[in-house]
């Protein structure tokens, strides 16, 4: 197929989901319009129940962001002034940003070069290099929608006494050896901005949690420390998830796990595409590297990311061609100009630096069709012939 007849293949399209389940969002967003309760109303408090036994935990508590649900977690897990947490360099901002924010530290530590995820073997490095440092809690980020290898996390929880945070905000309906995410950790943050496979219609997030006291002290945070209206025990925030929002996930929610099936197929038939086209290889050297799925992992390809030679290149002909892409993540945190009194320097993290450069995610939503699956594998073809 020449290049100038391939159709465009968008990276991702909002209109095909929202058509196969349009009726039952206008029914939902009428019920609240019709109740006048827009904050905190029964449709949260029923979302935040369907979500709590989709992940499999006592307690669910809605916010205003995938953002507010990490400051949430670690603020609730007593991170503060001083404290010491170990996440990811390679990540959305967030995952340290969070940490600033509550005046803790944010220690980083190197990830593992197939999956992506913060390596627990980094981990323990960073721990063992700071004798003198006690560290309060790690987040571990389950990236593009697999978890990080969560057995080695809890031996590590065992053995240094740590708080184990899940940022699971690219992950809801993954699962590590048949446990949900958000039931890993301590405590787990989710996101629903509007890429995510679970998506709302603006800004949403989520905290899980099995601990009845941090849930409470959740509850009370988020809706400026109070317990009761207008008795305000901490100086909290204004991070209450809205009904409307509420009630859009919570029909979502009731399409995901086959939402969730249809993307791991879609990954499967990017991955028979790429090694019948005969540019799969085990390095960039070779070939492209394909996306690596832990045995012990249950995916939910929030998004489908391979790591290529020329990725810059790729992109812009891609990009040409109308067919969409995206880089996450194309500067690691700790080269972020923002974040320099971190004290990291080029160099000093190299599996994510090198990641940060050959990282490329294809078009993934549920209703991406075959045939334009091939048109993406054909271009990149074109392009390395």
């Amino acid at each position: 197929m020449a290049p100038q007849t391939l159709q465009p293949v968008p990276m991702l399209d909002f209109a095909r989901q929202y058509a196969s389940i349009r009726n039952e969002v206008l029914s939902a967003i009428e019920e609240v319009c019709d109740s006048q309760k827009f904050i905190l109303g029964p449709a949260v408090d029923s979302f935040e129940k369907a979500a709590a036994r989709a992940c499999q935990v006592p307690h669910a508590i809605g916010c205003g962001s995938g953002t507010d649900a990490l400051w949430l977690s670690l603020a609730a897990a007593g991170v503060g002034a001083g404290d010491t947490v170990i996440t990811t360099p390679f990540s959305f901002f967030a995952s340290v940003s969070s940490i600033v924010h509550c005046g803790g530290r944010a220690i980083l530590a190197d990830i593992d070069p197939r999956t992506f995820n913060l390596s627990a073997d980094a981990v323990e490095e960073a721990i063992r290099s700071l004798p003198d440092t006690k560290i309060k809690a790690v987040l571990p980020v389950h990236l593009y929608g697999q978890c990080a290898d969560w057995d080695a996390f809890r031996h590590l929880q065992q053995r240094y006494g740590l708080i184990l945070i899940e940022d699971a905000a690219q992950a809801f309906g993954a699962a590590w050896n048949g446990q949900p995410a958000g039931s890993l950790g301590d405590l787990a943050a989710f996101s629903f901005y509007p890429t995510k496979n679970l998506s709302a219609f603006g800004e949403a997030g989520l905290v899980t949690t099995g601990s009845e006291q941090l849930a409470e002290r959740i509850r009370m945070l988020r809706s400026h420390g109070m317990r009761r209206r207008y008795y305000h025990d901490e100086i909290g925030w204004n991070s209450r998830l809205d009904s409307l929002q509420a009630a859009v996930l919570e029909v979502k929610l009731r399409h995901l796990p086959r939402w969730n099936e249809q993307r791991r197929q879609i990954a499967n038939h990017y991955d028979e595409l790429f090694i019948r086209a005969g540019l799969a290889g085990l390095t960039t050297q070779e070939g492209i590297v394909l996306p690596y799925t832990d045995l012990r992992a249950t995916h939910v390809f929030h998004q489908y990311v391979i790591r290529v030679p020329r990725r810059d290149a790729l992109r812009q002909y891609l990009t040409e061609r109308q067919i969409g892409s995206e880089i996450y993540y194309p500067l690691p945190l700790h080269l972020q100009t923002s974040l320099t009194q971190l004290g990291y320097r080029a160099g000093d993290f190299p599996i994510s630096e090198k990641a940060a450069e050959e990282v490329l995610a294809l078009p993934m939503f549920s209703e991406l069709r075959p045939d334009e699956q091939e048109t993406v594998v054909a271009a990149i073809r074109a392009f390395y012939a």
